[in-house]
């Protein structure tokens, strides 16, 4: 049995992962211009998350799990620094608020780190 907040992170990454499924005008809106293929970054992206989610509430998988999302964050770090150089028009959000997301990324990460 797993510590409840390694459920939590996982069963997080699960729902964040279908959400991009849900909405995927949401995540598109936010992709940066200079990526390729924005849809299918999504799609993609959303089902690493949910894949991720799932490996580590598995002890056999829950490292490498771990690993991919941590990887899967910082390259998430891109996306969250082009919101705050080039946020988007219909995007309220003041840059600090944008920037604090930029620190809860960074835990984020540290949390992946823990399971490692």
């Amino acid at each position: 049995m797993f510590p409840w907040h390694q459920y939590l992170f996982g069963f997080a990454f699960v729902f964040a992962g279908f959400m991009h499924f849900q909405k995927p005008n949401f995540y598109l809106r936010i992709m940066p211009n200079y990526l390729p293929y924005p849809k299918n970054l999504v799609f993609v992206s959303g089902l690493l998350e949910m894949l991720l989610g799932l490996m580590l509430l598995n002890e056999k998988t829950q490292q490498l799990g771990a690993l991919g999302m941590l990887l899967l964050l910082a390259a998430f770090w891109t996306v969250h620094v082009d919101m705050i150089k080039n946020p988007p028009k219909w995007y309220r959000w003041p840059k600090w608020l944008l920037s604090f997301r930029l620190l809860l990324q960074g835990v984020l990460i540290y949390w992946a780190w823990l399971y490692i």
